[in-house]
């Protein structure tokens, strides 16, 4: 959130000495403990960005529950769609903690969504134009979601560690449900075949910046680096993105696809892939929400929003 300002705590050396060491033994923080303000507002940026990610991550899918092909295909993807936004609901209820001492809560989140202050993953920005589409959502968008969250579930906030237990869990079925749509298509005639891999074709380079760059091309501290330094994740953007090729191009070639990237290889004396880098520049253009479908979902998410204000006010009055 661009309102939050970082500045070093230098007035209690103690009390972050006392905090450094509670992360390095292990130990969990908790959301009345004192923290110095740049991990709060490394949080804040994290499970917020994460929180909204999963209810703008539902929209795609949910365009194609009236088209799914059967109905207990059309009963899997709304229980999925459900799922999702449920964990965006129960991450901002972790961010709202967060941001008390700003004098903030969930309204401010979803004005910055608005503003566009506050992004959503690269994926949720592009188009589903098949049922492969979807399907391809499930298989590898979430199980690129698995990979990065269950690398935090040892994460130093307590909150958010206990969150990512009950997200991750259930990120497994989102897989599974995925994968089963693909293996459907798979074992089906040479168009649903091809369709398959059109989807990747068109899928490929945004599961690649699912993880973010490598690096970022700013002077000073990353975001990855904080995180990193407070015990909130333990692996890079580019060790996740390896984690992700070791786990997935082996079965995407055992289903006789092709990926669409001339270059790929494993280097096997330096344990790697190496791959052809996506459009970074149109990574930065989809960050600044002029993604393919990035002004159509946030409208209907804005129009959702408003319409449903009513209920809002109701329940503050409960």
């Amino acid at each position: 959130m661009e309102a939050l300002i970082y500045s070093e705590d230098t007035t209690d050396a103690k009390k972050l000495e006392s905090f450094i060491e509670r992360i390095e033994t292990g130990d969990k923080i908790e959301a009345d403990d004192w923290m110095p303000d740049e991990y709060r507002i490394a949080l804040i940026k994290l499970i917020s960005m994460h929180g909204i990610s999963e209810i703008m991550g539902a929209l795609p899918e949910k365009e194609w529950v009236p088209k799914a092909p059967s109905l207990r295909r059309k009963l899997g993807i709304m229980a999925k769609v459900q799922d999702e936004m449920g964990h965006g609901q129960l991450l901002l209820r972790v961010a709202e903690d967060l941001l008390k001492p700003y004098g903030k809560n969930r309204d401010d989140l979803m004005k910055d969504l608005f503003k566009g202050d506050l992004k959503f993953h690269n994926v949720f920005h592009m188009r589903t134009l098949t049922w492969a589409d979807a399907g391809l959502i499930g298989w590898l968008v979430d199980g690129a979601a698995i990979i990065t969250q269950t690398n935090m579930l040892g994460a130093s906030y307590g909150p958010y560690a206990r969150a990512l237990q009950r997200i991750c869990a259930e990120e497994v079925f989102h897989a599974q449900h995925g994968e089963a749509i693909i293996m459907a298509l798979a074992e089906g005639t040479e168009e649903q075949k091809q369709m398959i891999q059109d989807a990747l074709n068109r899928w490929w380079e945004a599961l690649l910046m699912f993880f973010g760059p490598a690096s970022r091309e700013t002077t000073g501290q990353s975001k990855q680096d904080v995180t990193i330094k407070y015990k909130i994740r333990t692996k890079t953007n580019e060790q996740l993105r390896q984690d992700f090729f070791n786990k997935y191009i082996p079965r995407i070639h055992s289903l006789g696809l092709s990926i669409p990237d001339p270059t790929l290889k494993y280097i096997e004396e330096e344990d790697r892939w190496e791959y052809r880098q996506p459009d970074w520049n149109e990574f930065k253009k989809i960050l600044k929400n002029e993604g393919p479908r990035s002004q159509a979902r946030l409208n209907l998410r804005r129009v959702s929003y408003e319409n449903n204000a009513w209920v809002r006010e109701a329940l503050s009055h409960v």
